[in-house]
């Protein structure tokens, strides 16, 4: 349960409060109060009408009209200063790929490769070009991941460690000037790279279990303690650092040696994700970091810094999703064409082509949230429901493609040494780790949703609740409707507007009529969803933070709708009608998971037209995206 206004303890004192009556144990409580204390903090950091509660999402579903003004981002400028470093750094993949010398001989990223992208100014496309970085717009930025993800995943993924959520936002957003220009330049340059360590044994997703310690000693910090799945990190490397300080997380800018020492030790272990990369524990004991790289954030702690460039981090899943999507879709469409079954192409059967739509579709779903969260992030919001939706669509799209779409395509010859699935398995699936997990960061998600309106109508009714010691409302016991009675005013105030409130319509200008059926219903989705979320919360009161399945359920729907509603509206954008055809079979795919209603024959005529359109390269997505060879081919096909 969220804080009320008055003072800090105050709203710390009822959040635990309500948390224990909820049946929480003490600690418990503490910890969760922890959290949500963190992610107050990081609201102060934006200005009001930047913050969660005044984002597209939260005003989509809790307004009486849904911003469409806020779902639609305008497409990019022509060009950018940054424009050319970004061609010299595709330009050095595609030469290294085709040269065969993009790998090491441990499979790794080849070194000659970094540093002809440190030369080409890779490492700084997101720094500003006073510390010599591209300065590179987060909507540019987001887009050449994907380009860069259809050509090298593993590389995509490094640059958004580095620029994302490694230490180089914290520098941006928390650093002073002097830290700023002593270590933002060298960043840029790409003399050393960074990574973020927050991650440790018995603290993943609850970053409250935190153990790495750092004591003041004289001019410089003794750090001791362990982090683990730290990627990117290796010898050498700058790192943000998460440590528990005077009994409060903060966050260091710790130069890590060349070599490994006493206070200072790589923890290997066999990881089958990020193969191509690194991904290393780290061990200290009294590892020395200088006083003068303790990042100190105007608002909060820690943890502040930390969840501040996650949601940057979450974009840039989606966009390596868009573009892995890609590749799987380009590498599916030879084998489709080449594959006979009976006598005939298996790019003739309907299941095939089912296939091939659903990919195209997800393909186009991804881009449509890249393209608007990063606008988002771009114009200053804090982003973080929009983000946390990319976010798990995109990591669970690119698991669908991987598995029920390419995989079952191409057969056993998925598992073939030299096949896009086979040799990268591991990678498709890990996504939905990355960032946060799937599920829990669709709670998340759902918590944020019904902060405000918690704060609003059912803060009052706890903290009554709380005065006269009674630990859930019953609205059969007339002692409580009398106690309760001027917050349950307020709160039948607010339902009965509910049901005055006339459905918020409007056609899009320029938008087909099959995407404005699409808008349609996203905008009653949206406004039987609130009532719905409100309901619930009536009625597990204290008890919904242990209703988790019931919250996840919730979460999913409206994540859902707002996909379908940002889909329909970038489709309304593009001047390719294959593009907007993929978008609507992704629209009606998403209508019927939240109806429950079976697919129509026109639906299914819908899929074979996108088929046929994707296999005879109409699809601009994939344009440019090579396609696979067909691995062990045999002759009279």
């Amino acid at each position: 349960m969220s804080a009320v206004p008055g003072t800090e303890r105050d709203q710390q004192s009822f959040a635990e409060t309500a948390l224990r009556l909820s049946g929480k144990s003490e600690d418990e409580a503490r910890r969760l109060g922890a959290v949500d204390k963190a992610d107050e903090q990081v609201e102060k950091l934006y200005a009001q009408r930047l913050q969660t509660a005044s984002s597209p999402v939260h005003r989509a579903v809790w307004d009486s009209r849904v911003p469409l003004e806020l779902f639609q981002p305008p497409p990019l400028p022509l060009t950018a200063p940054c424009d050319a470093a970004m061609e010299r750094c595709l330009a050095i993949v595609r030469q290294h790929r085709e040269a065969g010398t993009i790998y090491d001989d441990h499979g790794k990223i080849a070194p000659v490769v970094i540093d002809d992208l440190s030369q080409a100014g890779y490492w700084g496309m997101l720094i500003p070009t006073e510390y010599g970085g591209q300065g590179a717009p987060f909507t540019r930025y987001a887009r050449f991941h994907t380009q860069l993800s259809v050509l090298e995943e593993m590389i995509a993924g490094m640059g958004s460690v580095h620029g994302c959520i490694g230490a180089v936002d914290p520098l941006k957003t928390f650093g002073t000037p002097e830290q700023k220009q002593r270590f933002l330049p060298r960043m840029a340059s790409g003399e050393t790279r960074s990574a973020f360590a927050l991650t440790e044994p018995c603290a993943g997703s609850d970053l409250t279990a935190l153990r790495t310690t750092a004591v003041e000693v004289g001019d410089y910090f003794a750090v001791t303690g362990e982090k683990l799945f730290i990627t990117h990190c290796l010898p050498g490397r700058t790192i943000g650092l998460v440590v528990m300080l005077h009994g409060q997380p903060a966050v260091l800018i710790a130069e890590l040696p060349p070599h490994e020492t006493a206070e200072f030790q790589i923890v290997p272990y066999k990881l089958h994700a990020l193969r191509r990369g690194y991904n290393n524990g780290l061990r200290f004991q009294n590892f020395k970091v200088p006083r003068d790289n303790l990042l100190v954030p105007s608002h909060g702690n820690g943890l502040t810094i930390a969840y501040h460039g996650l949601n940057h981090g979450r974009v840039m899943v989606c966009a390596g999703a868009a573009g892995s999507m890609r590749v799987m879709l380009a590498s599916l469409l030879p084998w489709a064409k080449f594959r006979k079954t009976y006598g005939a192409p298996i790019a003739r059967r309907e299941l095939v082509q089912r296939r091939i739509a659903r990919l195209a579709a997800l393909i186009a779903g991804a881009d449509a949230l890249v393209a608007w969260c990063s606008w988002l992030i771009e114009e200053g919001y804090r982003g973080e429901l929009e983000c946390i939706v990319a976010k798990i669509f995109g990591s669970e799209a690119l698991k669908e493609a991987a598995i029920e779409l390419v995989m079952k395509t191409h057969g056993g010859r998925a598992f073939l040494g030299g096949h896009f699935f086979g040799d990268n398995v591991h990678d498709l699936l890990a996504p939905c780790i990355y960032e946060g997990e799937g599920e829990m960061l669709g709670m998340a998600f759902f918590k944020s949703l019904i902060k405000e309106h918690g704060k609003t109508y059912f803060e009052p009714i706890g903290r009554r609740l709380q005065q006269y010691q009674m630990k859930t409302l019953n609205p059969l016991n007339p002692r409580h409707l009398w106690h309760l009675r001027r917050e349950l005013w307020s709160y039948g105030q607010w339902q009965l507007a509910q049901q005055f409130t006339r459905p918020d319509r409007g056609s899009v200008p320029g938008l087909p009529a099959r995407l404005q059926a699409h808008v349609d219903f996203a905008r009653e989705s949206l406004a039987r969803q609130r009532r719905e979320i409100s309901a619930t919360m009536v009625k597990h009161q204290l008890k919904l933070a242990d209703r988790q399945c019931r919250m996840a359920e919730l979460s999913q729907r409206v994540q859902d709708t707002i996909v379908l509603l940002v889909t329909a509206l970038w489709a309304g954008q593009q001047q390719n009608e294959t593009a907007v055809a993929a978008a609507d079979i992704l629209c009606q795919d998403l209508q019927r998971r939240l109806t429950g209603q079976r697919p129509t024959d026109r639906y299914f005529r819908d899929v074979h037209e996108l088929a046929e359109r994707v296999l005879a390269g109409e699809y601009d997505a994939i344009r440019d995206v090579p396609q696979a060879a067909i691995l062990m081919p045999y002759e009279n096909n």
